[in-house]
């Protein structure tokens, strides 16, 4: 992380290492987007119009629907349309996922994220397609929403450090394994309820939660494969990285003049030293933070990244 809040925000995809800041970016744009697309087509009667369209981003309990629009199990963790809905999500995003970027970096933030949202799609449609209680509603049923990435990220960060301490108002100090315990029973509570979708599909990513991290002690990473899906649409778009300049020039010495520096020998440029870091040493850096954290930097790696970045 390079600043507060909001710079880090708005320059959230000038970096590679703060997967958190994109994720609560392209939340954000995308609610924004929703929310303007929903008031102009409601404006000029086109209501039906954008619930239809919408729909089809939103995640169907039903298999054949789903089947045709396979896209949905990705789409559907990055769309919002109640205010609430989303600052919540991303504040408990912010909270937790800082705690898991500085102990497993950015890459397996995202990766847990990913898995998440994914689990909690799969949990959402078996339990509805399984469950007789929700046999009349399959055909209606639509999930939106980051909440099942979230909470993959809450129980994650819960299961890796369980007794760091959260402050919150009114209740003081509260370890946050009791905050990831809590909100699991909650849900679980609520999954019979009208949100019963989206309450099974946070027991889902919740579970992810747990198990991802319980895995990666053993030394298994089930988010690989997700990691090598975006490690690909990162080389795919991103710009081509600039060129490290090595500055060069020639000591003058006149007749009588006085040079602090060695006569060069001749036609031959003395370099210039520079402490800008060339590309291999910031490519050794990011992966440094994708391994163990930002945190793992010493001060002249952090100097070095910060430097490289303003380029």
């Amino acid at each position: 992380m390079y600043g507060n809040f909001w710079e880090n925000l708005r320059n959230a995809f000038k970096h590679s290492d703060n997967s958190l800041y994109k994720l609560i970016a392209i939340n954000i744009l995308v609610f924004f987007v929703v929310l303007v697309f929903r008031v102009f087509m409601t404006i000029g009667g086109l209501g039906s119009v954008y619930s239809t369209i919408l729909s089809y981003l939103m995640m169907p309990a039903s298999l054949p629907r789903l089947a045709v629009q396979p896209w949905s199990i990705f789409t559907y963790m990055f769309l919002h349309e109640g205010i609430f809905h989303i600052l919540f999500n991303m504040l408990f995003l912010y909270w937790f996922g800082q705690l898991i970027h500085q102990f497993l970096g950015s890459r397996k933030l995202a990766n847990l994220y990913i898995l998440g949202g994914l689990a909690g799609a799969l949990f959402y449609v078996i339990i509805y397609n399984l469950a007789p209680y929700f046999s009349q509603s399959i055909d209606s049923s639509l999930m939106l929403g980051a909440s099942a990435g979230v909470f993959a990220i809450v129980v994650g960060a819960a299961t890796l450090s369980p007794n760091t301490t959260f402050f919150l108002l009114l209740l003081g100090p509260v370890k946050i394994k009791y905050i990831a315990i809590f909100y699991v029973i909650l849900s679980f509570a609520n999954s019979a309820g009208a949100n019963a979708g989206g309450e099974l599909a946070h027991l889902g990513g919740a579970l992810i939660g747990y198990l991802y991290i319980i895995q990666l002690r053993k030394g298994i990473d089930w988010g690989i494969p997700v990691q090598k899906v975006g490690i690909f649409f990162e080389d795919l778009f991103s710009r081509r990285k600039s060129k490290v300049k090595v500055s060069y020039r020639k000591a003058k010495t006149g007749s009588g003049g006085f040079s602090p520096f060695k006569k060069p020998s001749r036609s031959t440029p003395t370099q210039v030293a520079s402490d800008e870091a060339t590309q291999e040493e910031i490519d050794k850096i990011l992966d440094k933070i994708a391994d163990r954290g930002y945190e793992a930097l010493d001060k002249e790696e952090k100097r070095k990244l910060f430097e490289f970045s303003k380029k």
